[in-house]
């Protein structure tokens, strides 16, 4: 004879099932503070740290620019790799290792060659652990809601974000250099590399959290992902890197060297507020909360660009809400689209696309920089308002299905 489960103790269950998933979500949303406390509060003064060492606006508009290409461009191959190998775990680790060990040694950087490989290799360790980290992520967070699970893990990533920066601002201030700040860096480093092997020890196997094992064979991957990924793309040109606009802070005179990486924690406060409020939001509407989110978004570049320090201020924080928003989005919409068994490489392919036209977007904007202002604002501006009818089609097809 067989005898039901009661409803209390299915619930029981799942609500066990679930509670682990949020301390897996916790946990990895941990090492990503200090992760981002790292490399986040490097980012926020390389721009002016390679102006110091003698780069102009189109070198630290290339370094920033290859820097993404590198970042989101190789992880193409992370994510074959990582599905093929189903070794998550160590590709995780190793692309980990390799971002904390950069950022310190900034620190006895001598020229900017030396710096803008050092900036490189950071990126180049995003692209390796990425794609494995997410699929982990995306197990744990289905039993969540994907847009809240990623949401909650970006809010506390960005919370990082926020605080590096100002960390640093305060070394600048004391000490009047860069130098300092990156060195005091490698304390969240280590305790990163720490967090990820208890995380590690507690989960060696997060596909088990997953809310039910997916078998569905699939050839290839759906219409609505590649029309999503040209949108993803159009927004992805638009977006001015934050070390362009540091520099152009220094450049302009805007306000004081101290202050920069005090509005990019701002940014950075704005991007993970805003990154649980769109998570909610995407898991009851889906992706096309993102239409309004991008219109809004084409302001942050005539704020920063054109503004003094409050209008830049605002700016700054639009361009931050832009920047977690899809951040967070990006992998929960991918996880809704494609099966389990192909998110490795999805993930891969889409933030490699991804990279590449945020390269070159960035490239471009540090040649239109060194010539005329405006025209950056104009090219900004066009590449954003060309992703909202490509959003628009997404969203219906993904409605339909």
């Amino acid at each position: 004879m067989n005898f039901p489960v009661s409803g209390g103790q299915g619930g029981q269950a799942g609500n066990r099932k679930a509670g682990t998933a949020l301390k897996f979500v916790l946990i990895l949303g941990a090492v990503s503070f200090f992760a981002d406390f790292t490399y986040e509060g490097s980012r926020s003064i390389t721009g002016p740290f390679l102006q110091t060492l003698g780069a102009s606006g189109a070198i630290v508009g290339s370094v920033a620019g290859l820097g993404e290409l590198l970042g989101y461009g190789l992880r193409i191959f992370s994510g074959r790799i990582s599905e093929r190998t189903q070794a998550f775990w160590p590709i995780t680790f190793f692309g980990y290792i390799v971002t904390m060990a950069s950022v310190p040694l900034l620190a006895v950087a001598g020229n900017w060659q030396t710096a803008a490989l050092l900036i490189l290799l950071e990126r180049t360790g995003k692209a390796i652990r990425n794609p494995p980290r997410d699929v982990m992520l995306s197990h744990a967070a289905g039993e969540m809601g994907f847009g809240w699970g990623f949401g909650v893990h970006e809010a506390l990533d960005q919370s990082g974000a926020l605080v590096g920066p100002l960390v640093v601002a305060l070394i600048l201030a004391h000490r009047g250099h860069y130098r300092p700040a990156f060195a005091a860096l490698a304390v969240p480093a280590v305790i990163t590399v720490l967090l990820l092997s208890i995380a590690r020890m507690l989960y060696p196997r997060p596909e088990d959290l997953a809310v039910r094992k997916q078998t569905l064979e699939a050839s290839g991957l759906p219409r609505v992902f590649w029309i999503y990924l040209a949108a993803a793309a159009c927004v992805a040109v638009g977006f001015a890197d934050f070390q362009l606009i540091a520099f152009h802070f220094q450049q302009a005179a805007v306000m004081s060297a101290t202050w920069i990486p005090v509005f990019y924690a701002v940014a950075m406060g704005v991007s993970g507020a805003g990154s649980l409020v769109f998570g909610r939001l995407f898991d009851r509407y889906g992706i096309s909360v993102l239409i309004p989110l991008t219109l809004i978004s084409t302001l942050f570049a005539p704020l920063v660009f054109l503004g003094g320090f409050r209008l830049a201020l605002a700016g700054a924080a639009i361009w931050g809400l832009g920047m977690g928003v899809h951040a967070s989005i990006i992998p929960a919409a991918v996880a809704t689209m494609v099966p389990a068994e192909r998110r490795p490489s999805a993930y891969g392919l889409f933030t490699a696309a991804y990279g590449i036209f945020w390269f070159a977007g960035s490239a471009i904007m540090g040649i239109l920089y060194d010539h005329s202002v405006p025209v950056v604002i104009l090219f900004c501006v066009l590449a954003e308002l060309a992703a909202i009818p490509l959003l628009a089609r997404a969203s219906r097809l993904m409605k339909a299905s």
